[in-house]
């Protein structure tokens, strides 16, 4: 099996994802297409063609879904659940499991009923928040970060970058921490824990002496705390020492992780900051410490959006901005490299890793557990999606442990990091792995000639509007893979050495 998303996002492009979905209440067949699209557009087609019921019940149907679309006739609906039921659905094996005992996991020896956590944020900060996530199948959340400071927010203190379908791909906010009392906080948390007591409650703080760490940490736990978070990477927080500025001190990750351990009975995580050349010093100082694991990565320091008329860059609050924290899908690459550090560092090899960073997909969250996480934690996609994410991100990995005959989450975790070299220096160039052109799917646009000419090594030629491919001037660096807009070419299945190729 290929996990590879046959049905892509930008054949939906003009959904929109809305609450309360006109398509659905209007299906006869009561198939819930508004499922479905999201689904699709969070890469869960294998598991929804697996809800899907015998006969093709769209074949024949008037589309009622189509026309009560707020965007009339624009989203194929019709046509995407057929390819469903028709391309996808023989595809997979067996039943829907609706089971999700395979999904338990465990955070420092703590057991959580699956590996999803909303990280620390906005996303995490009321009671409502928490207790409408926890309904949706959350495992729990690294709420807000608790503090005894004085918090009053900027606005505006979101800015983002967007995609073709107005989607979110990477996110700046220059939001600080909880601005709740931590008396209202600690009321919180004891309400989350009467009210839902299976939950993983992750305790984010951040202090700013040896006093202040170790009240906070104590105050969580004897509120119902089921692991501490040290806020050491907060970009947003840098004065005097704070947020980030700790995370690049190794001595400061130390000293407070010592002084919140020694309060508590509780497992202590340290979130660091992405904003260093190397996590290994701060990492291995918070284990000096005491800590039980690491959280990663933060947000990284960023400018963003510089308009061209004022000159301030976004968000803007009045005539003025500030450095502020990158996150969303953008940032995947940087954490993950992130995270399979710690992961390959045998030092670090007793502390749970909860790794996040632009996970929006299970596969994204797959890619961290299999570069060493044992949790992940989601905010932006969240924040741009909902909290009804969780089901897609549960059935995907629920269906995929399945599939390949994995017993758990915890035996996928770290298989990657034996193919993570550090240096490129590693890798075999005796060999090309050439690309492959399905002239039937080819719409004849000549980008990939555009690229290879312009960007690469003047290897592709058009003939009759078709590619064609001169062996002796390709390298294999695959850009007109990447570039292609109608998938039309793919990476051929072997390594071959040049001088053996002859096909064009």
């Amino acid at each position: 099996m290929i996990f590879h998303p046959s049905i892509k996002r930008r054949e939906m492009i003009e959904c929109v994802l809305c609450d309360d979905a006109p398509c659905s209440k209007v299906c006869p067949h009561e198939l819930q297409p508004a499922d479905l699209l999201r689904s699709i557009w969070l890469g869960g087609e294998l598991h929804a063609a697996a809800t899907l019921p015998e006969g093709d019940l769209c074949s024949n149907c008037a589309a009622p879904c189509e026309t009560a679309c707020i965007r009339p006739k624009a989203v194929p609906i019709t046509k995407l659940i057929s390819r469903l039921k028709n391309d996808v659905k023989p595809m997979v094996s067996g039943e829907l499991l609706d089971d999700e005992e395979i999904l338990h996991s465990e955070i420092c020896g703590i057991p959580v009923e699956n590996p999803f956590l909303l990280s620390s944020s906005v996303v995490g900060s009321t009671y409502d928040m928490c207790a409408r996530a926890f309904e949706a199948g959350w495992a729990g959340v690294s709420f807000k970060t608790i503090c005894n400071f004085d918090i009053h927010e900027a606005s505006p203190r979101f800015s983002a970058i967007t995609g073709g379908s107005s989607s979110i791909i990477g996110f700046k906010n220059i939001e600080q921490l909880s601005d709740h009392s931590v008396v209202e906080n600690m009321s919180i948390f004891n309400d989350l824990k009467r009210n839902y007591p299976t939950k993983f409650l992750l305790a984010s703080i951040m202090g700013r002496d040896d006093t202040e760490w170790e009240e906070l940490a104590r105050r969580c736990e004897i509120n119902g705390a089921d692991a501490i978070e040290l806020n050491f990477s907060c970009p947003n927080m840098m004065d005097e020492g704070l947020g980030s500025d700790i995370g690049q001190t190794p001595e400061l990750v130390e000293r407070f992780t010592a002084a919140a351990c020694k309060s508590v009975s509780i497992p202590v995580l340290a979130k660091l900051t992405p904003n260093v050349a190397s996590m290994k010093e701060a990492a291995e100082a918070a284990l000096r410490g005491g800590a039980s694991g690491i959280s990663a990565i933060n947000t990284i320091k960023s400018i963003m959006r510089v308009n061209l008329g004022t000159y301030v860059s976004s968000p803007a609050v009045g005539e003025l901005s500030a450095v502020g924290g990158y996150s969303g899908n953008a940032v995947k690459p940087i954490a993950l490299r992130f995270v399979a550090e710690l992961g390959k560092n045998p030092a670090l090899s007793s502390m749970h890793i909860s790794g996040m960073g632009g996970i929006e997909s299970w596969q994204d969250a797959l890619e961290f557990i299999l570069l060493g996480a044992g949790s992940v934690q989601v905010t932006t996609a969240v924040m741009q999606y909902g909290y009804r994410i969780i089901k897609d991100l549960k059935a995907g990995l629920n269906y995929y442990i399945r599939e390949r005959g994995f017993s758990s989450v915890s035996d996928l975790q770290g298989l990657g990091l034996s193919h993570v070299y550090n240096s490129t220096d590693s890798l075999e160039r005796d060999t090309i792995v050439y690309p492959r052109f399905n002239r039937q799917t080819c719409i004849g646009c000549g980008r990939c000639r555009i690229s290879c000419a312009d960007g690469g090594h003047q290897a592709i030629t058009l003939k009759e509007r078709k590619p064609v491919l001169d062996s002796k001037k390709c390298v294999g660096c695959h850009l007109c893979v990447l570039i292609c807009p109608t998938g039309s070419i793919q990476s051929s299945d072997k390594r071959i050495k040049k001088a053996e190729y002859n096909e064009l």
